[in-house]
Order: structure tokens, then sequence, then C-alpha cells
């Protein structure tokens, strides 16, 4: 599978759009796979990382984000799950599932429900190790600010807005992959 061919039917109308996500998508690729080359006891899919990492943002298209040139109807929050939508009909369930989990450092359920977002009420919460990599590398790099590496410590105050959950995954990543 290739992931410029999926980017390029999707963005091939907004060019700016898609210069963004892909810078974006080669700044969170390059971490997750240094980060799987660093940990071979973790024994993690690289291949895997490779194409998930290149194409968990591929739902921005469908938001309405205009600092990233995308004029969707839909809040940028649902990028996630609209991703996960494109990549089940592109037949890569697998992909999707990233999409849909990486939002903040997963979204629970309660939070979903407490925070009343406009997404499907379901857990999207991490789980492979290779879903786990792409999330937790996604927090050091923004859309707005390519090729600027946050450190963790501006990473972990991005988070905040999700609580003391969120934070806490986000701490065991730092353990587990740096």
């Amino acid at each position: 599978m290739d992931p410029l061919e999926i980017i390029n039917k999707y963005y091939e109308q907004n060019p700016k759009c898609k210069e963004i996500l892909l810078n974006h998508s080669y700044d969170v690729t390059d971490m997750a796979l240094r980060i799987a080359q660093r940990k071979p006891e973790l024994n993690a899919d690289m291949q895997f990382i490779q194409e998930a990492a290149m194409l968990h943002d591929i739902g921005i298209i469908k938001t309405y984000a205009p600092d990233l040139y995308c004029d969707g109807d839909c809040a940028y929050i649902c990028h996630g799950y609209l991703g996960s939508d494109m990549l089940k009909a592109e037949g890569f369930e697998k992909h999707a599932l990233v999409c849909e989990r990486h939002t903040g450092a997963g979204l629970s359920l309660a939070h979903i429900i407490e925070a009343n977002l406009p997404i499907p009420r379901r857990e999207m919460l991490p789980l492979s190790l290779e879903e786990q990599i792409i999330c937790f590398a996604d927090k050091f790099f923004s859309k707005t600010h390519l090729g600027e590496e946050r450190n963790v410590k501006k990473a972990r105050a991005k988070l905040e807005k999700y609580g003391e959950e969120t934070l806490k995954r986000f701490d065991n990543w730092c353990q587990m992959f740096l």
C-alpha cells in the first residue's frame, strides 16, 4: 500500500492543505519510526507504522480549519473518525483505527460524553503498540508550526485540556518510548 496514492486521491484539489498534511505526516512518521528503532524489544511493525503514520490525519480535509486550508463541514475534532471512515472505504481497517484513536492521547468514551464532543460515542483509545507509538509521536508536532518539534513539557501542556487520564497515558508513553 502506498499512502501517497491515497493522500493524492483525496487532496488533489487542495494542494496547500496537502502540503501541510504531508509535512506534518513526514515529521510524525520519522519520529514514530525512530521510537520503534530505538526500542527493538517492542517488536513493532515498522511497515505498518510508516503507512499509518502517513495517513493518521487524512481526515482533516473534511473539517473546517482555515489555517490548514480545510473548508469542510465538520469540526476539527472530527478529523480522526472522518479519516477512519475514509480509510475503511479504501479497505484499510487497521490503518483506520490509527486515525480514529490518535486525537489527544486517545479519547475515552467517558471524556467524549463529559465534554459533549461532536464525535461518535465510543472508546477511541489507541490499543496496539503501533497505534500508541504513532499517537505519541503526533503529540510533538503541529500542523501550524511545521518542522518544529515540541519538547515533552510543551507536548504534555497541549494535552492538559483532555484531562488527567490523558496526561497519565502520555506520561506512561514517555517512560515506554523515550
